[in-house]
């Protein structure tokens, strides 16, 4: 909404460089006194005489940016400027590329994981037993329904290696630095020796990456299943049990195990964010075009929609009317690869019980599709790349696959950022005294360069005074030597205690992130492989959709001053 100034004749407009955010956009704000104007010059100057001395509140007049342009902008003295309301670090949209909002017509979201945020902790167990019943009709030990399943354990960015049964966690630069083996920590050596000393290949069949929080459960499972048949002496085959959770898994979804449990106590498994609502609201009056594209089949995406925003607002009478497109079943990331046919769900359910599809030329409002492919959608709706946002939680089918095979903008949902962010700002003395450690260990290898420097001219020295015959000099000579491979072996000494005392540090930083894998975006010194994904692949990234209602819809999102390590 445009925001119309009001000030009598008289008052000056000044302009400060103070801001303050008035429905949802920062404007500047200047302050005036609301009085009648004078008719004459000397009442005008009389009356300003008495204002300076005068006790009236002052008032906002809230200008909009547009009028503030055809002003003259003069400073206004002693004038103090509102407090910034500051929006808490888990709540907040973090940016990797610059993203101007004023630019999107349309925002897109997925559903499952980004929309309907869910109790991730509740999913898992729901899919690990439904995933152990088909696994025993499979074939497998009955006795594995009677196994613990730590569903804590795994997080996303593991990787599994299905030949060895190990999975494992990796930096930027695809080096493994942990890993496990069921349950039990691989050491240091059987890492290097496995991993380190040849180039892993991410992408062969041997490995399978865990980039979704769908599949956490295939993780704890794997962990749980190695663990406690190994413990009771048997063989496992690693590829075969994964190919088989993996496959039970999907089928469990598919077949309605797993939908009809979470449809039968929506509550249970799904967090409502009654943010969420007013999210939609506030992106659509800021003329924002809004599309839903899921995987999920229209059954379930109807009953789950229902949930998180039937009845949340007046002004729209149902879920749908949040949307202007609505595309189920969309087959991501084939969506963005091929060219599927566009569906047409009957959804008033003419003649057909809601089940009839037919095939569709152009998307509408008010309509609900299935399937339907990039090209079409953008051709279709005349939207172009750029100026298209998609929101989704998943690496490969919502942020990779749209960024490869067109120009959208995307935000990635981590739910896990909220967990994140809070240990990070918990671990800030910690992560200070790494940093002084580092610096310390940097000094400390100075130190020891100079020391084995002047160690190396000393022996020179040495050999040279006896060559010549000088006696007294090489003794002399090799009393100093002797004190510097003292200072030698007490710079080493320090280093070797720094060394212990660093990775005590990052242990404990570590287990306040995730107690067997640390931080979800960083290993070591280094960015995760999901968290150089993350970067890679996502403009922008936040915990929630309801996070944007912190910010304008016309924001401009600015990335950090990006460095290079000669630039600290």
């Amino acid at each position: 909404m445009d925001l119309v100034a009001f000030a009598p004749e008289h008052a000056r407009q000044r302009a400060d460089h103070s801001w303050i955010v008035f429905d949802d956009q920062q404007v500047p704000w200047h302050v005036c006194h609301r009085r009648e104007p004078d008719s004459s010059r000397q009442s005008r100057v009389a009356r300003s005489r008495d204002e300076q001395r005068s006790t009236t509140p002052l008032q906002l007049c809230y200008l909009h940016p547009r009028a503030v342009a055809e002003q003259l902008a003069l400073p206004l003295p002693d004038l103090t400027s509102l407090p910034r309301v500051g929006i808490p670090r888990t709540q907040r949209v973090y940016v990797n590329r610059n993203l101007k909002m004023s630019g999107i017509d349309w925002v897109g979201f997925d559903m499952d994981y980004t929309l309907a945020i869910y109790d991730q902790d509740q999913m898992d167990r729901l899919s690990i037993d439904a995933t152990l019943d088909k696994l025993v009709a499979r074939g497998w030990p009955a006795g594995i329904k009677d196994l613990p399943y730590n569903t804590g354990f795994p997080i996303r960015g593991l990787l599994i290696d299905k030949r060895l049964g190990h999975i494992l966690k990796m930096d930027r630069y695809k080096v493994v630095q942990k890993g496990y083996h069921g349950m039990r920590a691989l050491a240091r050596d059987e890492i290097r020796s496995l991993y380190q000393s040849r180039k892993i290949r991410p992408a062969t069949p041997r490995y399978y990456w865990i980039d979704t929080l769908y599949a956490l459960s295939e993780v704890a499972l794997f962990a749980g299943v190695i663990d406690g048949l190994e413990a009771q002496g048997a063989q496992v085959d690693y590829l075969k049990l994964f190919e088989d959770i993996r496959e039970c898994v999907d089928e469990a979804h598919r077949d309605g195990t797993v939908v009809d449990r979470v449809l039968s106590n929506i509550g249970r498994f799904v967090r409502r964010d009654t943010l969420l609502a007013p999210t939609l609201h506030k992106l659509r009056s800021a003329g924002k075009r809004l599309f839903l594209l899921t995987n999920s089949q229209w059954s379930y995406t109807n009953e789950l929609m229902r949930y998180l925003l039937g009845g949340a607002m007046p002004e729209y009478p149902s879920w749908r009317h949040y949307f202007d497109i609505v595309i189920c079943a969309a087959s991501k990331p084939a969506f963005f690869q091929e060219r599927r046919p566009l569906m047409e769900r009957d959804i008033e359910g003419r003649g057909s019980n809601g089940s009839h599809l037919r095939p569709a030329s152009h998307l509408e409002r008010g309509r609900v599709y299935e399937g339907g492919n990039l090209l079409d959608f953008e051709r279709t709706l005349g939207a172009s790349g750029d100026r298209v946002l998609y929101i989704g939680d998943h690496i490969y089918g919502d942020i990779l696959r749209s960024k490869k095979e067109s120009a959208w903008r995307t935000s990635m949902i981590i739910q896990e950022m909220e967990a994140e962010v809070a240990a990070h700002e918990a671990s800030s003395d910690d992560l200070h005294a790494l940093s002084e450690a580092n610096a310390r260990r940097d000094q400390l290898e100075d130190e020891l360069r100079a020391h084995q420097a002047l160690f190396k001219d000393l022996t020179r020295q040495i050999e040279a005074a006896v060559e010549s015959g000088q006696t007294q000099a090489g003794v002399e000579l090799e009393a100093n030597r002797a004190r510097v491979k003292r200072s030698v072996e007490k710079v080493r000494g320090l280093m070797r205690g720094l060394d212990a005392e660093t990775m005590e540090l990052e242990a404990t930083v570590d287990r306040r992130f995730h107690p067997f894998w640390g931080s979800l975006m960083k290993e070591s010194n280094e960015m995760s492989s999901f968290g150089d994904q993350v970067e890679a692949y996502a403009c922008v990234y936040t915990s929630r959709v309801s996070n944007f209602l912190h910010y304008s819809p016309l924001q401009h999102f600015r990335s950090p001053r990006d460095l290079m390590p000669h630039e600290m």
